[in-house]
């Protein structure tokens, strides 16, 4: 839980930004939104949230 909801945090952020510094415009980013929106009520959603998880824990594996 606290992955995801970090993940959703981060990638809001991103999406701010992208929108502030004009590399991206608001119609493109309300449909890329409403993709994933829509793309989480499908059968896909636990494969990639596995995958998510999967590069979290490899992430959070690696030893500096």
């Amino acid at each position: 839980m606290a992955i995801s909801l970090s993940v959703v945090l981060l990638l809001a952020i991103v999406l701010v930004v992208l929108l502030r510094g004009g590399s991206i415009k608001p119609g493109p980013a309300i449909v890329a939104v409403l993709f994933g929106f829509f793309l989480a009520s499908t059968g896909m959603a636990p494969d990639i949230k596995r995958f998510l998880d999967a590069v979290a824990d490899t992430i959070g594996s690696i030893k500096l």
